[in-house]
């Protein structure tokens, strides 16, 4: 199998690297009627716990739009719960216990796609790799500036 192109973009090199990794993340998680962003958003909640929808949008990196879009479907499912918060404007998500099972379910499938990964990476540059794209997100959300 040849290798592909080498793109002289960072953004587009990285966009690229994400859609393969979730294409084989959704396809393990595909059984459990996930997809990897919800998957990923169940994951955020159990580790950070209620959250507005705002802050939420932040730790994922991900614009309103398309979280919106996701925690509507993911409501519908039950696997979310909603509530306004102290500011009528802000909701609060919260993972249900419904969320929380089918997190359950799902993840030593999701296990087995992260452990498959570290395979074909090699550990040392998978480590490397999850440090580098943290420290990405980091420097390109949390410092403020816009390249």
């Amino acid at each position: 199998m040849s290798t592909v192109p080498t793109l002289p973009c960072l953004c587009a090199t990285l966009r690229r690297a994400t859609r393969a990794l979730t294409q084989a993340y959704e396809e393990a998680l595909r059984p459990y009627g996930l997809r990897a962003s919800q998957f990923t958003i169940l994951q955020a909640l159990i580790l950070a716990g209620e959250q507005t929808q705002g802050n939420l949008g932040r730790i994922l990196a991900m614009d309103s739009t398309t979280l919106t879009r996701t925690l509507a479907i993911m409501s519908r499912h039950r696997w979310i719960t909603r509530r306004r918060g102290d500011d009528r404007r802000e909701w609060l998500i919260a993972l249900s216990k419904t969320g929380k099972a089918c997190f359950e379910e799902a993840f030593p499938a999701w296990q087995k796609a992260q452990a498959r990964a570290r395979r074909q990476i090699g550990e040392s540059r998978f480590d490397q790799l999850m440090t580098l794209t943290n420290d990405v997100t980091n420097a390109v959300t949390l410092e403020g500036d816009n390249l």
